[in-house]
């Protein structure tokens, strides 16, 4: 296209939403008119399928459940008097506790006020609660945050090493829909050693965010833990980060929480309209499914230019990955869809990236996130009338330009500056377009079937642990590892047997002798 036609383009396709002061730029996506107005039915489809979303149809036919965090920032949706009580009486309750811990009233047991927060969850338990903090929380916040989200020793190590000194004024959060999820189940149990060993009462520091009646729920009323707050099976992890899950540790920190919610439905407004070019989310969603055909042919490489929105595309990988990447579609089909998602900062990581997204294979598009408040009071000029914050501006212009010339696709979302509302807005924004997109492509984006099947393999792996050491204890001294996994009646699974093993030898819970490297030669043995 020639400057002017860019131009024209350009105003034709740049979404402003004068309330939030944030821009959405899809004028660098190669779709044509034809391509648009083939969509035009799917989206009417889409529309009509949002609205009955949000009206408490069931949105997510495979686990018969209704899809209702729109309803967590604005409750007039809610479908039944009592789901819209519920969600008004939780916020209320979050914050009149987290008022009592600001000010002493809820406090631990050995010091006059909390200090720290441990927040224990995986997945969407952990990942927005991870990216607002490191987005919004302040610098001196009334309690700083500590996550654990992985069943790693040395990373549990690391972090409670690093709050032992306080661990007597921590706050222990524990995230868990079921109760029963393997990793914050472990982690916690890590927790609670470290508190026992230094004769601290757990439940004087712990809060559960769970499922009414679940496991953890149980547990934290027998041993009287300071609060419990509801997790509902109708809104999913991945969508959670203005539930109870994001709000509590949120609001601890200091975080505008009323905001984030204000800037959520606003948003949501937005994004209800039934009119493409009105609507931002059906902006994103015509240009993911155009970029790869309907069928996720190109990754999404996401760039935020701004330190604090660094945990942005890790969070959206979740959001994105989890909810789009399906083998079947609605009616059974095998479909098998999906958008990969990866990324970093610019544009420190554009150093790393831009090269290959450049001149390499063209199987991307890029968004580019941009904040135009470079920081609060004035910046120093390095040079004349240049500041650091122009030279961040001018980098980010640069690569889409750069990107351009070489018929790469970008998205530039511009949001006026990082703020609680803001944010809000942002996770608003693409937990619609990922409606939108699932609906397009007729896909559940609420279901998690690959997630599920994989713990089911973890859980027959730890009992093929079981049955090993069982069997080992039962021999008369050392055995062939053949053996060993004949006489549990896996020999088909031998490759699986040897890894379980080796594992077990690394943190010397048994030995194995013979060449590491050759399997089918080792002997096991007891310590």
């Amino acid at each position: 296209m020639d400057p002017a036609q860019l131009w024209q383009r350009y105003q034709d396709w740049l979404y402003y939403h004068d309330g939030l002061g944030i821009y959405l730029d899809i004028s660098r996506m190669r779709f044509t008119d034809a391509d648009v107005a083939a969509l035009m039915p799917k989206f009417d489809r889409a529309f009509a399928e949002m609205a009955a979303l949000e009206k408490g149809a069931i949105a997510n036919p495979d686990e018969n459940r209704m899809v209702g965090h729109y309803w967590l920032r604005n409750p007039d949706l809610a479908p039944t008097p009592e789901l819209k009580t519920d969600v008004v009486k939780t916020l209320e309750s979050i914050e009149t506790f987290v008022k009592d811990v600001h000010s002493g009233t809820v406090h631990p047991s050995l010091a006059p006020k909390f200090t720290d927060i441990l927040s224990i969850g995986i997945g969407g338990s952990a990942l927005g609660p991870e990216f607002v903090a490191e987005a919004l929380a302040p610098l001196h916040p009334p309690l700083h945050i500590h996550f654990l989200d992985n069943s790693d020793p040395t990373g549990i190590d690391r972090v409670l090493d690093r709050i032992q000194d306080r661990l007597t004024s921590t706050l222990v959060i524990v995230i868990s829909k079921s109760g029963s999820t393997p990793e914050p189940r472990n982690m916690m149990l890590e927790v609670q050693k470290r508190y026992r060993d230094r004769s601290l009462n757990f439940a004087q520091h712990a809060v559960a965010v769970t499922g009414e009646g679940s496991q953890l729920d149980r547990l934290a009323k027998a041993e009287g833990w300071l609060a419990a707050f509801p997790m509902h099976d109708w809104v999913g992890g991945r969508t959670s980060e203005m539930s109870a899950v994001g709000l509590l540790p949120a609001a601890l920190q200091g975080i505008a929480i009323r905001d984030l919610l204000e800037g959520a439905k606003v948003m949501d407004e937005a994004t209800r309209v039934p009119n493409l070019k009105q609507n931002p989310a059906a902006l994103l969603a015509l240009s993911w499914y155009v970029s790869g055909d309907g069928k996720g042919l190109k990754d999404m490489v996401v760039l935020p230019y701004k330190d604090s929105l660094l945990l942005f595309s890790r969070y959206l990988q979740q959001l994105v990955m989890e909810s789009l990447g399906k083998e079947l579609d609605l009616d059974g089909n095998v479909v098998n869809q999906g958008i990969a998602v990866y990324g970093n900062k610019g544009s420190t990581d554009q150093h790393a990236y831009v090269q290959q997204l450049r001149e390499g294979l063209p199987n991307f598009f890029a968004t580019l996130i941009e904040v135009l408040q470079d920081r609060e009071g004035p910046s120093v000029e390095l040079d004349p009338n240049v500041t650091t914050g122009d030279y961040l501006s001018g980098f980010l212009l640069g690569t889409r330009e750069a990107l351009y010339e070489k018929g790469r696709d970008t998205i530039t979302v511009t949001l006026p500056t990082v703020d609680a509302k803001r944010v809000g807005a942002l996770i608003a924004l693409y937990e619609r377009t990922v409606g939108f997109y699932a609906s397009l492509i007729h896909v559940n984006a609420y279901h998690q079937p690959g997630v599920e099947a994989g713990k089911k393999a973890a859980a027959a792996t730890l009992a093929l642990q079981q049955k090993l050491l069982e069997a080992l204890a039962a021999a008369n001294g050392a055995i062939a590892l053949t053996d060993l996994a004949a006489k549990v009646g896996e020999n088909t699974r031998i490759e699986t047997v040897y890894k379980i093993l080796r594992h077990l030898h690394a943190n010397r819970r048994i030995r194995l002798e013979g060449p590491l490297n050759q399997p089918g030669q080792l002997r096991v043995s007891r310590l």
